[in-house]
């Protein structure tokens, strides 16, 4: 049986949807930080689905894509973009939606196409149905599809379930060091070159800032009181919309009770039974199984990233404790209750984040004499990376115990290049062992 994609739409709806369109293919497109994104963007027969945590610029990415196309050569009338969170459009369901493929048709009539119509659909989880609508625009062939949302849907892995694997997803985060120094219209250093002793600490100040501030973009330039309660209130529209809402989960106060012990320990190990103790013994009344699936969800809106030990084995991995770190650095300082900068966990939060920012994928390494090497990255071309961090390696005692540890991890991976990173040059070891190299963290986020 066909799918009825063409059904009458009310008068209403086809006003308020002829004005987005005409509008998106006339109106001035914003003066926005570009973002860098690795890897591909489109791949033909998929729709590109841009995931992450809310607020770290999704819509603001789908104008970069269509300025992109702009300088390129496209027509802007190629180029349409539609967001569908609008109270006038109330009612609408994928059966209507053929109509914006009848207006742009009419907007193109007697005009000679170069090259595949750009579909941007913002916000696009609100219209029921909208999964077939996708899918059909697919199958009609020369068009490209980029579309972000909001729900815990269109946020994770669960995209791809929707889309009955038509969907390509494109990872996007809060800003990066170098996505930040752009937006403080901070010129990146070029090429490799040394920099004099005063450049290089204006880099190293606006690291620190970066660090502790984190990269939201609404957040950059706030005052501290101001960007807290930014921070904030992300973390609670993740957990009651990403997390409540969308899965059900009754024990609220459980819920925020984890989030504050995984937030405000970053970097540290946990074990879901350790925490379950934890909570137990402050009276909150949740069951094991039911933190696993919380912590899974946490994952899936971005709000948490986790790490595991390295391991061959499926056991292994799963009886030995995690590290969790959050999706910005600048959330350590609002629920760590210590009282105490821990730069070092901000510093390996900022270094993960940063992997994936390049794809690749990350674990920590145990070694036989119980050293600990923070991150085991590889590549999706199959390079490896043995990478230790360390806000402040100056002192030889700690020098010997971080290089060390990738010394010993060095000999279980041998194909593996061995880093050490540090905050600032006053950071680096006098001597450190043959093969490992020292960089400042900021100077290997930028490439340097």
């Amino acid at each position: 049986m066909k799918e009825n994609f063409d059904s009458e739409l009310p008068e209403s709806l086809k006003s308020v949807l002829s004005e987005k369109l005409a509008d998106s293919l006339t109106g001035a497109l914003p003066s926005l930080t570009s973002r860098k994104v690795q890897g591909e963007l489109f791949l033909p027969g998929k729709a590109t689905v841009i995931v992450g945590m809310r607020r770290v610029g999704k819509t603001s990415f789908l104008y970069q894509l269509r300025q992109e196309r702009l300088k390129s050569g496209t027509p802007r009338d190629q180029l349409p973009y539609i967001n569908f969170e609008d109270e006038r459009l109330a009612g609408l369901d994928a059966s209507h939606l053929g109509f914006l493929l009848d207006e742009l048709e009419r907007a193109l009539a007697g005009q000679v196409r170069q090259g595949k119509v750009l579909w941007c659909f913002d916000e696009i989880q609100v219209v029921p149905g909208w999964e077939r609508f996708v899918r059909r625009l697919l199958d009609q062939g020369n068009v490209e599809i980029a579309a972000t949302g909001s729900s815990a849907a269109l946020l994770s892995r669960e995209i791809a379930t929707s889309l009955r694997g038509r969907a390509w997803t494109i990872p996007l985060f809060p800003f990066g060091f170098e996505e930040y120094l752009a937006h403080h219209s901070q010129a990146v250093p070029a090429g490799n070159r040394a920099l004099p002793a005063k450049e290089s600490a204006k880099f190293e100040r606006l690291f620190l800032d970066w660090l502790s501030g984190g990269g939201f973009p609404e957040a950059q330039g706030q005052k501290l009181a101001v960007r807290n309660q930014l921070l904030r209130d992300y973390v609670d529209v993740a957990m009651l919309r990403d997390v409540v809402e969308r899965h059900s989960v009754a024990n609220v106060a459980g819920l925020r009770r984890m989030v504050q012990q995984l937030l405000g320990n970053a970097g540290s190990f946990f074990s879901v039974e350790k925490l379950h103790a934890a909570l137990k013994s402050q009276g909150f009344g949740i069951s094991k199984d039911t933190m696993h699936q919380m912590l899974g969800y946490l994952e899936d809106c971005f709000l948490v990233r986790l790490v595991e030990m390295e391991s061959s084995s499926e056991r292994q991995r799963m009886v030995n404790p995690r590290k969790a770190y959050p999706a910005d650095t600048g959330l350590i300082p609002i629920f760590d209750r210590s009282g105490k900068q821990n730069l070092g966990h901000a510093l390996e939060g900022a270094v993960l984040m940063e992997l994936e920012r390049r794809r690749m994928s990350a674990t920590y390494v145990k070694t036989e004499s119980g050293f600990e090497v923070d991150f085991l990255a590889r590549s999706p071309e199959g390079d490896a990376e043995l990478i230790q961090v360390c806000a402040d390696a100056s002192d030889p005692k700690t020098a010997e115990r971080e290089t060390r540890a990738l010394v010993e991890a060095a000999a279980r991976f041998p194909e593996a290049t061995k880093t050490l990173l540090v905050t600032t040059r006053d950071g680096i070891p006098a001597q450190v062992p043959p093969g490992i190299r020292v960089r400042c963290a900021w100077e290997w986020m930028l490439g340097r």
